[in-house]
């Protein structure tokens, strides 16, 4: 099924190409594509992989969390990957162990503040969040890929800049690979 969000995803890179700041909402068009079914789920697993990884980059108690999330999970994003079947009790409990790494909060004037140590791990639980349809809205998933795509610029705060780029060109391949599996006849 053709969108025509893809192209509205490489306007945004295009934009990346001149050097700006692109501010996150620009990913909100993803939304519409994540309202096709099954969409939501096989990028939350595909996201699960891409956050886990990257081998020997996290050290500790989050890094034997990524080497166990990469043996379950595997690092393949083959086509026949995206809708992988997983044992729901494995990756519940690997979502639980994932969420329970970041349970500590910082009161703030607004609220409380989830303090986030290891950006790679908390991915993988939203992921798996998605996967497992623990968050099943087409804004989780803009959500996801808004926080996976940023990067932080000094001169501009939090938005899609520089690194973000080729992030996005991976969500392209992603979202192609994906629409091709769903065109093919079941």
């Amino acid at each position: 099924m053709h969108t025509g969000i893809p192209e509205k995803i490489l306007l945004i890179i295009q934009d990346l190409e001149t050097g700006d700041n692109v501010p996150l909402t620009r990913l909100r068009v993803l939304e519409k594509w994540f309202a096709v079914p099954d969409r939501l789920t096989a990028f939350g697993l595909w996201m699960a992989r891409r956050a886990a990884g990257r081998k020997g980059k996290t050290k500790g108690a989050a890094g034997a969390l990524l080497d166990e999330t990469r043996a379950l999970l595997g690092t393949s994003s083959t086509r026949a990957s995206f809708f992988q079947s997983i044992a729901p009790a494995i990756e519940a409990s690997l979502h639980d162990r994932a969420q329970a790494f970041h349970t500590e909060f910082q009161k703030q004037q607004w609220g409380p503040v989830r303090i986030i140590y290891s950006w790679p791990v908390f991915l993988v639980e939203q992921g798996l969040a998605l996967h497992l349809g623990l968050k099943r809205k087409p804004g989780d998933g803009y959500k996801l890929a808004a926080d996976w795509a940023q990067n932080y610029d000094p001169s501009h705060g939090n938005g899609l800049n520089g690194p973000s780029r080729g992030k996005l060109e991976e969500l392209l391949r992603f979202m192609f690979a994906l629409a091709a599996l769903e065109d093919e006849p079941r």
